[in-house]
């Protein structure tokens, strides 16, 4: 009882990682919509770019002797480790780009309320995708909350085609993402992240003369980008990916329903969007099935969970 007691005390710690992080998230909104007028690329260029900057900086002074260390360990892995570390990172980098740039787009041209059912359904991806590549387990219980998503996710398609579309993008994208970080152990959490920026500023840098528009002058567009970049971007995904390192994807999974229940609050008090009937059983189906899958663990109060 005191090792199953030392253990939970123990994962407390990542447990707060993932809320903080995806609390954060929840009001992403606040310093995004006051952007609206520039174009999501633009947005997407300085913020990745401004976090590369700072991420490069922390990483060769502050990190120096980790990187070193860093460096050494993958010297030493075998071929095919190296290989596949490269293709988790190379990859971590593609998905988080993905996922920014639709994110901006949806929540700025589309509508509040689909990025938040975005991660409303991103848990119930998360889940899928564990089970195939991580094979994680699923239980009946977890099935019957991914059906009844699945049915919440098509009743809100035959209204708002298009909400729905964006949406899975968007929580496709971010699951991907924690799926494949889930197996990406041995190296600095922080360098882990700093390489992801890079290879997502090494994909956009070709693409900025091309289709950026002009150099934004406004000191406000300045403003917004450096707080979306420190306080939305770096700590969050930081804690994302510390929590990651004990706590499954499923388990981070869910904890991402912070993230749009505050987006969806804040959507409709705040911002005045406007929800139909419609809206209002989908998302109440979607966020049932989140529930369902959460009830999951009281049902095995006698057998700790497994990391």
């Amino acid at each position: 009882m005191n090792n199953q007691t030392g253990e939970k005390q123990s994962h407390i710690k990542y447990y707060t990682a993932g809320i903080v992080a995806f609390a954060i998230w929840g009001f992403f909104s606040f310093v995004l919509k006051p952007l609206h007028a520039y174009a999501s690329l633009d947005i997407l260029f300085y913020r990745v770019f401004l976090c590369t900057a700072i991420m490069l900086v922390i990483a060769i002074t502050a990190k120096r002797r980790v990187l070193a260390e860093n460096i050494q360990h993958f010297k030493s892995l075998p071929a095919s480790e190296k290989r596949n570390n490269l293709m988790l990172n190379i990859g971590g980098g593609i998905f988080l780009t993905g996922n920014w740039f639709f994110f901006i787009y949806v929540m700025n041209h589309i509508s509040i309320k689909a990025t938040s059912l975005a991660y409303l359904v991103c848990p119930i991806l998360t889940t899928l995708l564990a089970f195939v590549f991580l094979k994680e387990k699923l239980n009946r219980l977890q099935w019957a909350a991914i059906l009844l998503s699945a049915a919440g996710c098509l009743l809100l398609s035959l209204g708002h085609l298009m909400d729905m579309v964006f949406s899975m993008i968007v929580a496709l994208s971010y699951a991907l993402y924690l799926v494949s970080q889930r197996r990406n152990v041995g190296f600095d959490k922080t360098l882990v992240l700093t390489f992801h920026f890079l290879v997502s500023a090494l994909l956009l840098l070709p693409l900025y003369p091309f289709f950026s528009e002009a150099l934004p002058t406004s000191m406000e567009f300045y403003i917004y980008i450096g707080i979306i970049s420190v306080l939305f971007t770096i700590i969050p995904l930081f804690l994302n990916l510390y929590a990651l390192k004990v706590l499954t994807s499923s388990t981070v999974g869910m904890l991402l329903n912070i993230n749009p229940i505050i987006g969806f609050i804040i959507a409709v008090t705040v911002f005045k969007e406007h929800i139909d009937q419609l809206q209002i059983i989908a998302y109440s189906i979607i966020f049932i099935s989140v529930i369902i899958f959460n009830i999951r663990p009281r049902l095995r109060k006698q057998q700790p969970e497994q990391y």
